[in-house]
């Protein structure tokens, strides 16, 4: 069944390809090869800039792998862009293009492909980039609007959903050349920023009610899908794993410092919470040609999103960011822990009085 919707699929894409004049080296710009890291870092970048449009290229090689997700040790065949979920995040600036070389090992068993929800055209590129194991393809386009977007493999009918939701899901981020702005003309600068990946995952149970093992991604799939289908996700977490950003894996800061978050989830909605902070701006449908919304205590990011928020850490401590779900943040594994040094501001929060025990009332 794989085999014969890639044909289908590499069919499509070779007719649109034969149909689309290339532009190669015409664009006459120059080009921009940029080192991908994997979330939640961010790849070096300028937040605002004076050079004109430029061609950046990145690279995404799939890789299918086994991975754990939480600290019972439950197993799951994860599907990645560059072996980590979410894939990277990739920043480029209005105006620019970009072009993804799309590498798909012949060690993997899966035809695979990308859509960018930035793009224009070709099911956002997922018509034309479809490839089996053993093969790549290079795709480009300009990037005409800004803000944060999804990106995952589309491959077709009921693998879309399976794919998605075993890891295959990222962000693009489009910055406008001047840089962000409050949306009064005041330019906004962070200092730092990570991206958080919200991942869904669906994970069959036995008889016992213990989570399954299987040898590989396709001898899970019946149960997985099954699963799936009653919505109901078994773990619901950041960066792949239960734990992921705690711990000595917190993403740190320093008091006075802006921290720009980007938040997707590209399949279920999501309400991104900082205990203890807030959001001074914040992009909630991700697109910053829209002016931000300011002192949000909680934020929304639609499934098949991205959001983006900066907060200005103000006192020291460990902030848990959590998708507002509690039930999903505490049990389900959608935590993570900002780790912020600095000096303790009484004025903005003290302990007027310690704990102690009630006064027994006084009888006459």
């Amino acid at each position: 069944m794989l085999t014969r919707r890639a044909a289908m699929f590499s069919a499509a894409a070779a007719v649109l390809m034969l149909a689309t004049p290339t532009l190669s080296d015409e664009l006459k710009l120059p080009r921009q090869k940029v080192e991908l890291v994997a979330p939640p870092f961010v790849h070096a970048h300028e937040q605002a800039t004076r050079q004109g449009p430029r061609i950046m290229e990145f690279t995404l090689t799939i890789e299918e792998k086994k991975v754990v997700i939480d600290d019972k040790g439950t197993t799951f065949h994860a599907m990645t862009f560059n072996g980590s979920m979410p894939g990277p995040l990739m920043v480029v600036h209005e105006g620019d293009y970009v072009e993804v070389t799309l590498v798909n090992p012949e060690t993997n068993q899966m035809p695979h492909n990308v859509d960018f929800h930035s793009a224009t055209g070709a099911l956002g590129g997922a018509e034309l980039t479809l490839v089996n194991p053993g093969e790549q393809v290079v795709l480009r386009w300009k990037a005409t609007r800004t803000g944060t977007f999804v990106y995952h493999c589309a491959p077709g009918g009921p693998m879309i959903p399976w794919h998605v939701v075993s890891g295959m899901n990222g962000a693009v981020m489009v910055l406008p050349r001047e840089g962000l702005t409050d949306g009064k003309g005041r330019a906004l600068k962070y200092d730092k920023a990570y991206y958080i990946g919200e991942q869904d995952m669906y994970v069959p149970r036995d008889e016992n009610g213990k989570f399954k093992s299987y040898e590989s991604a396709g001898e899970s799939y019946n149960d997985t899908v099954e699963v799936m289908r009653k919505l109901t996700p078994t773990h619901v977490v950041f960066n792949g794993k239960a734990g992921a950003l705690t711990g000595k894996n917190a993403l740190t800061a320093n008091v006075g410092e802006n921290v720009l978050i980007v938040h997707s989830q590209a399949n279920r909605d999501s309400r991104p919470h900082l205990i203890g902070g807030h959001g001074d701006y914040v992009w909630e449908t991700g697109k910053f040609s829209n002016a931000p919304e300011t002192g949000l205590e909680t934020w929304f990011i639609r499934g098949g999103s991205a959001g983006a928020a900066m907060y200005k850490f103000l006192q020291p401590g460990i902030y848990a960011y959590v998708t507002h779900n509690l039930i999903e943040a505490v049990e389900l594994g959608a935590t993570a822990h900002f780790k912020v040094e600095g000096k303790w501001n009484d004025d903005l929060m003290t302990q007027v009085k310690a704990p102690a025990e009630i006064p027994a009332p006084q009888t006459n």
